[in-house]
């Protein structure tokens, strides 16, 4: 059997154009004939630990080169890669750890601690793998892998000579320089990726995401937006997240691009990374667009080579969206989800000045239906809650066949999204069944109402969740950010609601507060917002 699987993407792209750059982080910068190298001395090295076909790899650190190169090495094992939030506490990793029984846990130098307390209180601890401090590292050494194509590719070795550590990272790729990995077939319906939920409705589930799931959403991000070798791409939204992975950055490589990798998001850093390695594209949540044009160095930052910005999880506030407009920038909307890897809708860009507001229309592989109200299954326009079908559609909730279950009516994923869909195929996120308010018998959207609010002058960011009323059942509560210089007045607010909101829409209490509570990709937590409505009212 020929492998189709993720694992043989470097191997593949090496013997294409080897001495294209790959991944740029910092001052490192590596070709395709070095990643490949590299990876095949990573899964040399992990098969040596008895990894193999199904086993579990996971890695808790910011992004890495070293996270692209484990997710490559365990997957050319016919392994699982699994990426942990970085921003879990050791007991909420713990309980990923528990349930997905990695054999190794690969951990930057930052999380170690973090790492090694959640794997000891799991039943079956990793082997645990050491990435190390490269500010510390000075004087590398370099070594000539032999079996690289092309001419010499260089690998870091240790510094200083001594035994070989099994617990660092680079001194296993050391010791494997120039190793062949086992050769393992892989399909593309066999599991590649774990990758966790976010958890904003409950206990974080194990998405299972194939090779396949995989190759079909890079393939159909390409009918929305190219991507070619002269690419650029930054990767700054976390690579535990599917939108790190799967939007534009595993694309890019597809394509023989370059990704620079971002272990951070910082909208200063991140503005003088595009303006330095002239980046034409990358993916945003729309926190962070936000973020980059209220810099005061926005007007007049060289951004020129921007050629495509994605961004999804939520809609874009409107005068975010014109200060990109207005700097020649188009920023595409998307739709995804975890269990989707994550492409859905995203728009086109012939077609997104007339649609403003919308993710777009299908991926070129996705075929879309609504739930609605009375249970029927819609294939067409209308409005109801969202489903998915396609090869990109993960293969289930690991180690959770009922929830798997329940994901599914008649063959379709379900979103828990409320769509509408226009009869040109273009879409409308309305919002999330769980988070719809019904007042009075009214259902209330908070997207929409969130939406009206940070339109008008004094508020920067909001977010809206429904508390209980005893006249009418559920009334929403809103959190407000106020703009820098601006104090919102609840009164003053509500009658400026009442031009582009229904009376009903209008959120009764309103509590101001400095940040909204996001998780990595900037999606809003509505659970710790809840209770503390709840506490807010005394309730």
């Amino acid at each position: 059997m020929i492998d189709a699987g993720l694992g043989s993407w470097p191997a593949r792209r090496a013997r294409m154009e080897p001495g294209a750059i790959a991944l740029v982080q910092g001052e490192r910068r590596i070709d395709y004939g070095t990643l490949a190298a590299r990876v095949d001395a990573l899964a040399a090295a992990l098969a040596d630990l008895g990894i193999g076909r199904g086993d579990r790899v996971a890695y808790l650190g910011p992004n890495d080169i070293a996270t692209f190169e484990t997710l490559f090495a365990a997957t050319h094992l016919g392994a699982i890669f699994v990426g942990l939030n970085t921003r879990l506490t050791a007991a909420e990793i713990a309980h990923m750890l528990t349930d997905c029984e990695p054999s190794v846990l690969v951990l930057a130098p930052d999380t170690r601690a973090t790492g090694a307390d959640a794997a000891a209180r799991t039943t079956h601890p990793p082997r645990l793998i050491h990435l190390r401090d490269r500010t510390a590292d000075t004087t590398p050494v370099t070594l000539v892998d032999p079996a690289a194509s092309g001419g010499a590719h260089p690998m870091v070795a240790p510094s200083t000579p001594h035994s070989l550590d099994t617990s660092d990272y680079e001194h296993i790729l050391a010791a494997h320089a120039g190793t062949t990995p086992p050769a393992t077939s892989v399909a593309l319906d066999d599991p590649a990726i774990i990758l966790y939920t976010s958890g904003t409705t409950g206990n974080p589930k194990g998405a299972i995401l194939t090779h396949g799931n995989i190759t079909w959403n890079t393939l159909g991000q390409f009918a929305h937006f190219s991507l070619g070798r002269t690419d650029v791409s930054l990767c700054s939204a976390p690579l535990f997240h599917v939108l790190g992975l799967g939007q534009i950055t595993l694309p890019t490589l597809y394509a023989g691009g370059t990704v620079v990798v971002v272990p951070k998001f910082d909208a200063r850093e991140f503005l003088t990374i595009v303006q330095r390695e002239r980046a034409t594209a990358f993916p945003l949540a729309p926190t962070m667009l936000q973020m980059l044009c209220e810099l005061p160095e926005w007007d007049s930052a060289d951004i020129s080579s921007v050629r495509c910005v994605a961004y999804g999880g939520s809609p874009v506030i409107e005068r975010v969206a014109r200060a990109w407009l207005a700097r020649g920038i188009q920023v595409l909307q998307g739709y995804g989800m975890t269990e989707a890897s994550p492409g859905v809708f995203m728009a086109l860009e012939y077609g997104a000045a007339a649609h403003p507001v919308s993710p777009g229309v299908p991926h070129f592989f996705t075929e879309t239906a609504l739930l609605t109200e009375d249970g029927t299954i819609l294939e067409g326009p209308g409005t109801g809650e969202l489903l998915v079908k396609g090869p990109h559609v993960f293969a289930g909730y690991w180690n959770q066949p009922e929830a798997t279950d329940r994901a599914f009516v008649e063959g379709w994923l379900r979103t828990g999204d409320i769509v509408r869909i226009d009869p040109d195929g273009w879409a409308h996120i309305v919002d999330r069944v769980k988070d719809m308010i019904i007042s009075g018998g009214e259902n209330i959207y908070p997207a929409e109402v969130e939406a009206a609010i940070t339109r008008t002058e004094d508020v920067a960011d909001c977010a809206v969740v429904a508390v209980p009323d005893q006249k009418w059942g559920e009334v929403g509560l809103a959190f407000l950010v106020a703009r820098p210089g601006h104090t919102p007045e609840p009164e003053s607010l509500r009658a400026q609601l009442k031009t582009s909101l229904a009376h009903y829409k209008i959120p009764k209490h309103y509590v101001l507060c400095d940040s909204l509570p996001r998780n990595a990709t900037g999606k809003i937590q509505r659970l710790p917002l809840r209770d503390e409505a709840r506490r807010h009212l005394g309730l």
